[in-house]
């Protein structure tokens, strides 16, 4: 980016000066309305997923039987972590007034990681869609049909690619291989090598690049153009990972009814989702919007070196901007938010959905990976601890935004969930790795 641009858009939106200084913000949007509308994406993409995923239950206790107790269910629970809380409040030196809980997608079945909503979703939709075209599968059947030789010897004509650092590339080859499909998984530089590893294991073609996120993402795109039998699952423009994301919404509903946890005016909720290109964190928002309108106040967490969501959504450029534009080298430890170009479909959806965004140095992550250890036996890799972030900086930096939403009173009874996007899968000499750092 020319200097002269990047001074006008410094003098525009001074926190962008902080931003290229890596500096950890607090940004308020305010484009946020009270009922969002969008034209890009409709809650019923969303049912439709959820009615999908529920046809396919039967096929998922057979090929992963550890799904059989919740009936072919890919969901995580909710849990309160009050040792989390008093730890960071010690560490920090402040209060976090209301509930502190997990939403535990670490936990997630089959890929471990909240990749498992999204990126398992399109790989089954796709299946679906070329069983039925050939005669293979009626909607009204039973799909543990699809366990069978027979399928796998047909899905083996067929070639799935993605692009990613890791986790998605994880949930879909996973997924994909069972499936009987090829996978070829195109993966960045930043992605981490047991995640390529575990890929291979399971039969997957890994392409590696020196390269970021976003060259992986061109280059499979590309490749997968030349093939009229590969599905390309486009982490950048998908409304079918969207959709899979989505669905968590209404069943984040339903537990917190059963848990006894209280939205509404009086008592907000406020979510804090670890964010990368965004797909997988703007599918939840905005299915959380309409189930919670709102009473539900979402921010993404991105790390200082690569807020590319943030950057794309405060200036309005979307993916015409990177945060390579403003400076910042797109390096950090979080490797499944080492993303610099923001997705245009996801920003445009965001605008008047996610109420802000805010960044966190690497150290912080680690601070947190420790405390989480230490208070709670938890363990979650680095990039899902951005979520653990968010209360902090929204009890040290939002003030004006609680006492503008009439909030600051309501603070007792609100109810402050993290999202835990990933870390069952990390490897015991990895988290030894990731300890030593912390």
């Amino acid at each position: 980016m020319e200097n002269e641009r990047k001074h006008e858009l410094f003098k525009r939106h001074p926190l962008l000066k902080n931003m290229a200084n890596a500096d950890a913000v607090f940004w308020e949007n305010t484009k946020w309305q009270k009922k969002a509308r969008t034209e890009l994406f409709s809650m019923k993409e969303a049912e439709d997923a959820e009615e999908t995923l529920k046809r396919f239950s039967s096929y998922l206790i057979v090929a992963f039987p550890e799904l059989a107790k919740s009936g072919g269910l890919i969901e995580s629970a909710i849990k309160e972590i009050p040792a989390m809380k008093e730890a960071l409040e010690q560490e920090y030196h402040l209060l976090i007034a209301g509930r502190f809980l997990l939403k535990c997608d670490n936990t997630l079945p089959i890929s471990g990681s909240i990749k498992a909503r999204g990126g398992i979703y399109e790989v089954l939709k796709h299946a679906e869609r070329l069983a039925i075209a050939h005669g293979k599968l009626k909607k009204e059947d039973d799909y543990a049909v699809l366990a069978t030789e027979e399928l796998r010897a047909f899905f083996q004509q067929y070639t799935i690619a993605v692009g990613s650092t890791g986790n998605l590339g994880l949930s879909i080859g996973i997924m994909g291989k069972k499936l009987g499909f090829n996978v070829v998984v195109h993966m960045s530089s930043d992605a981490k090598e047991w995640k390529k590893a575990l890929l291979k294991e399971k039969g997957a073609t890994v392409i590696e690049y020196e390269a970021d996120y976003s060259v992986a993402v061109e280059q499979g795109r590309q490749e997968a153009e030349q093939d009229p039998l590969c599905h390309f699952i486009d982490d950048e423009n998908s409304k079918d990972l969207f959709a899979g994301y989505a669905v968590a919404a209404k069943r984040l509903k339903v537990q917190c009814e059963k848990t006894n946890i209280i939205v509404d005016d009086a008592h907000p909720l406020f979510v804090y989702l670890p964010c990368g290109v965004g797909g997988g964190p703007g599918g939840v928002a905005y299915g959380l919007r309409e189930i919670f309108g709102q009473h539900v106040h979402i921010f993404f967490a991105e790390p200082v070196a690569s807020p590319c969501m943030t950057i794309g959504l405060m200036t309005g450029l979307h993916d015409a901007i990177s945060v390579e534009d403003i400076g910042l080298d797109n390096k950090t430890e979080a490797d499944g938010l080492a993303v610099g170009r923001a997705s245009k479909f996801v920003g445009k959806v965001m605008e008047k959905y996610i109420n802000g965004c805010y960044t966190v140095k690497d150290e912080e992550l680690f601070t947190a990976l420790r405390l989480a250890l230490a208070s709670e036996e938890l363990f979650l890799e680095p990039s899902a601890h951005a979520g653990m972030f968010g209360p902090i900086q929204l009890m040290k930096n939002g003030q004006d935004y609680l006492e503008k939403h009439g909030l600051t009173e309501k603070m007792a009874q609100a109810t402050h969930l993290v999202w835990a996007t990933g870390g069952s899968m990390v490897p015991q000499e990895m988290r030894e790795e990731y300890l030593k750092k912390a």
